[in-house]
């Protein structure tokens, strides 16, 4: 009796130290950008206070801040639309890449057609691209899309074709041996090797389409925090602009955690081993 008392206990204490074992290994590994953003904060705002620099020129961070929470509920309207233009447009670049990479996977003629225009559609300077989408299509949604889906397309579609290509052949040919067919081993083999180097691509690509969003807007648009950001600047409103720039990076990081979030429900064996270390293991685990 007393054994199956303490058995439960000690299995509560082993999770529980694992658990904090982990949240220690991120925050040390967190700590050193930490460290360096609050530096260079500090040295920003201890500029600002001894130079005497006009706010229009150089806001201090304190400034940003104040200003900010200020006039926060017209930058969070802007946000809202910058946000909504990323994910629509986020979305049509992941079902293109998803489907043309399928395609590409499944016939070695598209994949010889195809991945040459992936490549070559990454020589097409956006900065120019985008001014001809809103001449083409207006101040709507549709330009907007178009900028993010060239912004994105392209490392994802790539992600996903290299994924597939990098497949180990023997266990696609075992499943062959026992009669499975090519969409079988496409769905057991080739699609769950795939995922670790999609996420690593989706990652990249999330934060492209929150930039795209942006400067499409930039370009011409109705709302949006890159047309906020345009506004204010065009009013010598830099401390608006700098408080615009930190909440678009706040929606980037959000977006980039939220990938991580994805995969882990997803495929959490693409997670990579490196974030576990030997001595965090369950204990009775086998190395």
């Amino acid at each position: 009796m007393t054994i199956e008392r303490l058995e439960p206990g000690s299995s509560d204490t082993g999770v529980t130290a694992d658990r904090s074992s982990a949240v220690r290994r991120r925050v040390n590994r967190a700590l050193p950008a930490i460290v360096v953003a609050v530096t260079l904060v500090a040295v920003w705002q201890f500029y600002v206070m001894v130079s005497g620099i006009r706010p229009q020129v150089l806001p201090s961070p304190a400034r940003v801040l104040q200003q900010g929470w200020a006039h926060r509920t017209d930058i969070a309207g802007h946000a809202a639309a910058t946000l909504q233009v990323t994910i629509v447009g986020f979305a049509v670049s992941l079902t293109l890449a998803w489907a043309l990479a399928i395609a590409v996977d499944f016939s070695p003629w598209l994949r010889r057609a195809f991945v040459p225009l992936f490549v070559a559609s990454q020589t097409l300077p956006i900065i120019a691209i985008a001014p001809l989408m809103i001449i083409w299509f207006g101040f709507g949604l549709l330009p907007k899309i178009l900028v993010i889906a060239l912004a994105t397309f392209f490392p994802m579609a790539i992600g996903l074709i290299e994924g597939f290509a990098a497949t180990d052949r023997e266990a696609g040919a075992l499943l062959r041996s026992m009669g499975a067919t090519r969409w079988q081993v496409f769905r057991y083999v080739r699609l769950p090797s795939a995922l670790p180097r999609f996420f690593t691509s989706l990652r990249i690509g999330i934060t492209y389409a929150v930039v795209g969003a942006v400067f499409a807007e930039y370009v011409g648009a109705t709302s949006g925090l890159g047309i906020y950001m345009a506004t204010q600047k065009n009013s010598f409103r830099t401390d608006l602009v700098l408080a615009a720039v930190l909440v678009t990076a706040i929606v980037s990081l959000v977006l980039y955690l939220l990938t991580y979030v994805a995969e882990r429900m997803i495929a959490p064996w693409a997670l990579s081993t490196e974030n576990r270390a030997p001595e965090n293991r369950p204990t009775g685990s086998r190395a």
